[in-house]
């Protein structure tokens, strides 16, 4: 009897011990572009709510929309502004927990209460920058860039020694914003106009068309001018001290990337959580010291760019803030037009 309720005893422990083992962790879907993570911000989430979390990178906001169109689910998503316009209208997005995001008393004032979510409603600022010019200031004139702005890169001196981003709206934003028109307008004369003018930009410079490889090139001293995104530019100018940026006086796209969580999400609790916990101080300097892209956290901006801080000398870092610079907007009409006539410049280079 004895031996009995010994063996009932250890069979309990192992069951309660089993029961434990097979407790199955909260997960989070976590969808965002590559390289955009701080270091440690994964697995700090992970220690502090005892949860999984699953990243998944997109290339392009245009295939993170695919997927989620196809029905994929995911709990946070950090799409650019544009195409969280897109989303709202479409419905895809749900209302954020404000009292789970404790935090958002974190932001700067120049990503709060943005035009694309005027309350933030929706979506937090994770990382935000300009679209700029990144130049090699031994061989590159700067009162040409002064001058000439986007116009750069149509002057013949610089023929063969040009990057330009293989971007349909990026592309087409330098030319518009160049022929003083606004980078989101719906007139056709306006965009016939900037497709001619990249046209001739092919003829008179022979630009190369490249995405993320820009990057390295650029290190290497490969071109003299390249469109770089400002975040890609604070890694150039931080290893090639022969590098400059340059934003041009007739405006540019100042973009934001934010937090958003979809209607179909399947932790919306734990998402609201993640929100806050990257707001915090320490990951958001996590973030922008891997990174190199504007944290929206006001305290780390303000080291970063202070006196001695890790981006005081890197003037790709800090997003200006200039009346003529516009935040792109969604537009059908004009996203595919833009395709379509894209298409048609690339192949003339």
């Amino acid at each position: 009897m004895k031996k009995v309720i010994v063996s009932m005893a250890l069979l309990a422990v192992c069951v309660l011990a089993m029961t434990g083992c097979g407790k199955k962790k909260e997960k989070l879907k976590l969808f965002l572009p590559g390289e955009y993570l701080g270091e440690n911000v994964i697995a700090d989430f992970e220690d502090e709510f005892d949860c999984e979390v699953i990243v998944e990178n997109f290339d392009s906001n245009e295939a993170m929309y695919t997927k989620l169109q196809a029905g994929d689910k995911y709990d946070v998503l950090i799409p650019s502004d544009y195409t969280i316009e897109r989303l709202l209208k479409e419905d895809y997005l749900q209302k954020l927990d404000k009292d789970a995001i404790t935090n958002i008393g974190n932001l700067a004032d120049e990503v709060k209460n943005l035009s694309f979510d005027p309350n933030n409603d929706y979506s937090i600022p994770y990382f935000w920058g300009t679209v700029g010019i990144v130049y090699n200031k031994n061989n590159v004139d700067y009162a040409d860039l002064e001058a000439e702005g986007f116009g750069i890169f149509k002057d013949p001196k610089y023929k063969g020694r040009v990057y330009m981003y293989d971007s349909a709206r990026d592309g087409f934003m330098i030319a518009l914003k160049q022929l003083g028109y606004s980078c989101n307008t719906e007139n056709e004369d306006e965009i016939n106009a900037a497709y001619e003018w990249l046209i001739e930009m092919n003829k008179t410079t022979q630009p190369v068309y490249v995405t993320d490889e820009v990057i390295d090139n650029m290190k290497a001293n490969r071109k003299d001018l390249a469109i770089v995104y400002s975040g890609d530019a604070v890694d150039i100018l931080g290893e090639n001290e022969d590098m400059g940026y340059f934003t041009p006086s007739c405006g540019t796209n100042v973009w934001y990337d934010s937090m958003v969580i979809p209607k179909n999400a399947e932790n919306p609790e734990l998402a609201n959580k993640f929100i806050n916990f990257m707001l915090n101080y320490e990951q958001c300097l996590d973030g922008t010291e891997t990174v190199g892209y504007a944290s929206p956290n006001k305290k780390v901006l303000e080291e970063m760019t202070a006196p001695g801080g890790d981006y005081a000398d890197n003037e790709a870092y800090l997003p200006r803030t200039y009346e003529k610079d516009e935040i792109f907007h969604d537009n059908e009409v004009i996203r595919k037009k833009l395709n379509e006539l894209w298409i048609k410049v690339v192949a003339t280079q």
